[in-house]
């Protein structure tokens, strides 16, 4: 069913199969690579792993020509906040955060999902932002559920960040998914409780905060993806794609 001016689709039973599959397998290649990370792996690596391991459950990488990005995952590495491209020359070193992000298209349906992982013994710091970022991400998750608002949401993980010390980068959100990697609505992690759509049941949500260790400012590398902080401090984020229920919602790539 679809509804509105934006085209928003609320999903029937027999789609919802088909987004739990997606879902499912997006999340099983994520353990794939979480099991294999260690120092001297390079993010090249990491997208010959997800490529393979997305084919052996006969799905494609959504992100695979994207708007031209050249890679099947991104890649993001301490201060790149989003959007890192695998390279042969990036090698994971003892004291790195990576970010894996995965995203299958499985029979027609896409699932998306995140998780930052630490290389070995980390600092202080980057445990933190690591930990706040799993938390923003539950925290956000925690209030979906049919007639809240997007403004709720939002709220809900900025108050999060504040209170820890951390902020949330704001020129990217999360989105709708099913048909398409990318729909609407867009998802903004910051906003004022009771404001923004309100959600149906049936609606599938990407809930993905991307959360800096100290400004929330971003700068663009010359490569047209690569998102890093502006003061070179710490990135991470996590990412559940979640179905809409009249009750709360059901995290369609649990795991990590």
């Amino acid at each position: 069913m679809l509804f509105g001016n934006a085209q928003i689709e609320c999903f029937g039973p027999d789609d919802v199969v088909r987004l739990r599959r997606a879902g499912r397998a997006a999340a099983a290649t994520l353990a794939h690579v979480a099991a294999r990370l260690i120092p001297g792996a390079s993010t090249a690596d990491i997208d010959r792993w997800v490529r393979e391991d997305t084919a052996r459950r006969g799905g494609l990488p959504s992100q695979l020509g994207y708007h031209g990005f050249p890679a099947a995952v991104c890649t993001s590495v301490n201060d790149v906040v989003c959007h890192g491209i695998p390279s042969p020359r990036v090698r994971l070193r003892e004291g790195d955060i990576i970010n894996v992000d995965v995203t299958t298209q499985l029979d027609g349906f896409h699932g998306d999902t995140s998780a930052t992982f630490a290389i070995g013994a980390i600092s202080a710091d980057a445990q933190h932002v690591i930990e706040t970022a799993r938390r923003c991400r539950d925290a956000g998750i925690a209030v979906v559920r049919a007639r809240a608002r997007l403004g709720d949401v939002g709220a809900a993980v900025d108050e999060l960040a504040r209170a820890l010390g951390c902020s949330v980068v704001r020129e990217f959100g999360g989105h709708g998914i099913g048909r398409t990697m990318h729909a609407e609505p867009h998802i903004a992690f910051t906003g004022t409780r009771g404001r923004g759509l309100r959600l149906r049941a049936g609606m599938a949500l990407t809930i993905e905060p991307m959360i800096n260790l100290s400004s929330p400012e971003v700068v663009f590398d010359g490569d047209g993806w690569t998102v890093r902080t502006a003061d070179g401090s710490l990135s991470a984020q996590f990412e559940h794609t979640v179905l809409v229920t009249s009750d709360g919602c059901e995290v369609l790539t649990g795991g990590m």
